[in-house]
């Protein structure tokens, strides 16, 4: 396993080390120059979800109401679909081959825990799915049909605090998240560790690095935003090169010396 990046502190108790703020700007370089190594399977998964986000929008081009927390929804479940490129991560940096078949390889039949953990994300996306088409469609003062609508009837409604309320359930759903997914998913793929410890460990990182941890959630928000408004065409790149970035999250805050605590 590779040392600690520069600024990295001595681990903590079962693995966890803190990291400085700029942390995250190292994941990003990191990420880009595997993506840059073995481009094929990080832009096939770039392209799969380009794709999945014109299908949505094509299905709910007049419902924005649901297309918005579709979408948010997807971002729950995403760190599980880039399961394949941890792997590519991980041989990289091992110096060992790596291609559309190593990210494949992923998702044998041993990784059991890799679809639990990914089924339960996905109530959570679907639940605030429905959460978000709720209460844009209970409190808005007009149908909301598309982007600009939402603009109008929710961004900039003078009346009531409705987006307000939809970015405070938004983020109250989304921390929690974020916190057991951090280092979850590719701790899944690269240890012998059960879904429970492997949240419990991803939930102990992010309290540890509470300032990192909001920088690297604004960069991937702000990346993802990005990619979205380019007419979802840079989210190409952008959902690979955030996946390869992440495994360098998880090398960085969890360490060697990681007590594999018992299967959940």
């Amino acid at each position: 396993m590779s040392p600690p990046a520069p600024g990295a502190a001595a681990p903590h108790r079962h693995g966890v080390r803190t990291v400085g703020i700029a942390q995250p700007l190292r994941w990003l370089a990191l990420g880009w120059l595997d993506l840059l190594r073995c481009p094929l399977p990080g832009l096939l998964h770039g392209l799969l979800a380009a794709a999945f986000g014109v299908l949505l929008m094509g299905l709910a081009r007049d419902r924005f109401w649901l297309l918005a927390g579709a979408f948010s929804g997807f971002l729950l479940v995403a760190p599980v679909l880039a399961t394949g490129l941890y792997a590519v991560s991980r041989a990289l940096q091992k110096g060992e081959p790596a291609g559309l078949a190593t990210a494949l390889g992923a998702w044998g039949p041993h990784n059991g825990r890799l679809v639990l953990f990914g089924v339960l994300l996905a109530f959570a996306g679907t639940g605030w799915v429905l959460t978000s088409a709720s209460l844009i469609t209970r409190f808005a003062d007009a149908p909301v049909h598309n982007p600009q609508d939402f603009l109008r009837v929710v961004v900039l409604s003078a009346h009531g605090h409705l987006f307000e309320m939809w970015l405070l359930l938004g983020s109250a759903l989304a921390a929690p998240i974020f916190a057991s997914t951090v280092v979850a998913v590719p701790l899944l793929m690269d240890r012998d560790i059960g879904v429970r410890a492997a949240v419990l460990l991803s939930v102990r990182a992010a309290l540890l690095n509470p300032l990192p941890m909001a920088a690297w959630a604004t960069l991937i928000l702000v990346i993802t935003l990005l990619g979205m408004a380019t007419l979802l065409v840079g989210m190409v790149v952008a959902v690979p090169w955030l996946a390869h970035a992440s495994w360098h999250a998880y090398r960085d805050l969890v360490g060697p010396v990681e007590t594999e605590e018992g299967r959940a």
